[in-house]
């Protein structure tokens, strides 16, 4: 799904840092939290990069020309990749979790929209799976949820 640099980097501080991050920080949307210690890699791939603060194991970094960003929860159930596509505008893929899926919600990287397409999905791969449950051959669908998938 496409989404913008700014509400990917919502998503990273609502999910990393929101409690501590200093006001100026957060304000600059050239501001990117880091996490390269322990679990939970947090990376931001771009063309200038310059470290601005550390607060416990988040680094504060000052970035221009993001490429990509890469984020894995402490948990490991969320694996989020942002790449570029034009400009600050890219496209987010990899799993989430129902934590991180809220604040993919908040953050608005996922809207109402794309909700509504995973549920309709979601329902008629439901209904496909009951509709063929008497069959008993190799070809029988397998059930499979693309719930969490991003």
């Amino acid at each position: 799904m496409e989404a913008s640099l700014d509400r990917f980097r919502e998503f990273l501080i609502l999910s990393t840092c929101r409690s501590f991050i200093p006001k100026e920080l957060k304000e600059d949307p050239n501001v990117f939290p880091e996490r390269n210690e322990g679990p939970g890699p947090i990376y931001v791939e771009a063309e200038d990069k310059v470290t601005v603060e550390k607060i416990g194991e988040i680094t504060f970094v000052r970035v221009n020309g993001v490429i990509g960003v890469i984020y894995e929860s402490k948990s490991g159930n969320t694996k989020l990749k942002w790449r570029q596509i034009r400009g600050r505008i890219g496209k987010v893929v990899g799993l989430a979790s129902g934590n991180s899926i809220t604040n993919l919600i908040s953050s608005g990287v996922i809207g109402r929209d794309y909700i509504e397409k995973v549920l309709k999905e979601n329902r008629n791969e439901s209904e496909n799976v009951i509709s063929n449950s008497h069959d008993s051959g190799p070809n029988k669908p397998q059930r499979s949820s693309a719930e969490g998938n991003v």
